[in-house]
């Protein structure tokens, strides 16, 4: 599996490291009422999802940067990657 590496073009899969949902980016409001509900949802529930999901990725035998990549996760088909940094300063 390729992954199309934002700055360093094409890159083979086993130099990253998988790293789970990309919403993890998000993490609750610790100042919130709700807060301690929140971030137990956070650690310990996830969505196991069938089709078009964002991932955080790794490079972990490259630059180090952490990737948002799209990918299919029913065909493993991998429709973009973003820079991390680009995703959490749109707030995305």
């Amino acid at each position: 599996m390729l992954i199309p590496h934002p700055l360093l073009g094409l890159r083979d899969a086993q130099e990253f490291t998988y790293l789970g949902d990309a919403s993890l980016m998000a993490r609750p409001d610790p100042d919130q009422p709700d807060a301690e509900a929140a971030f137990a949802d956070y650690v310990f529930l996830r969505d196991n999802p069938a089709g078009v999901h964002r991932e955080l990725w790794f490079h972990e035998q490259g630059d180090r940067s952490w990737l948002v990549v799209t990918r299919n996760t029913v065909t493993h088909e991998i429709l973009g990657a973003e820079l991390a940094t680009d995703v959490a300063r749109r707030g995305a």
